[in-house]
């Protein structure tokens, strides 16, 4: 995708994910509510991955380590291997999704196409308001991105492995840092200070 996207709001992402789960009226029709999408992008938001990636998990992507769980598997874009832990949260959620639509170990969790999803989502971000061209699928790996970096002493580092970026750079440009949050953040420590 190459439109611009920008990072969901922490209110965006819990309407965007309302309106999938339980459908809506836009322009006098009904666009019906779609759990399978909303699972798609709860993913997306809870471990940072691409859209491509998150359509091709199965349930055999999930490894059981000790008490834990990891996930691996091969990013499309980069093809960089990438294996990291997931939340005992994230998983169950996983689970429960397979195990209630009957979604075999082996088989995609999700079997639909990106260009499917991003229809579907943008009648959502129509209805939210939202520009088109900001808004996308992406924009729920971004909001996962802005979470972990603000929940995270805006730790770029830690952002910049989770979402396996080559450079910090390409993390800045990617988190879109805003003068505002600049402006916050030299505020909050000089309050410190002074």
């Amino acid at each position: 995708m190459n439109k611009k996207c920008v990072a969901l709001t922490e209110e965006q992402y819990k309407v965007s994910i309302e309106l999938l789960r339980h459908g809506f009226m836009l322009n006098d029709k009904l666009v019906k509510p779609n759990e399978r999408i909303a699972a798609i992008l709860v993913l997306q938001a809870s471990l940072g991955l691409r859209l491509g990636d998150t359509l091709q998990l199965k349930m055999s992507s999930f490894i059981k380590d000790g008490g834990r769980w990891r996930l691996n598997f091969r990013e499309q874009k980069t093809d960089k291997a990438r294996e990291f832990t997931v939340p005992v949260e994230v998983y169950t959620f996983v689970q429960e999704y397979a195990v209630a639509r009957g979604i075999s170990r082996d088989a995609r969790l999700f079997d639909i196409s990106e260009r499917q999803v991003e229809r579907h989502l943008n009648k959502v971000f129509m209805k939210m308001g939202l520009p088109l061209r900001q808004f996308g699928s992406h924009s729920f790996r971004k909001f996962f991105a802005t979470r972990v970096y603000l929940d995270n002493e805006m730790n770029i580092e830690l952002v910049r492995i989770l979402l396996q970026h080559s450079s910090v750079q390409i993390t800045q440009r990617y988190l879109n840092i805003s003068h505002k949050m600049v402006e916050n953040a030299l505020a909050k420590t000089a309050a410190h200070v002074i």
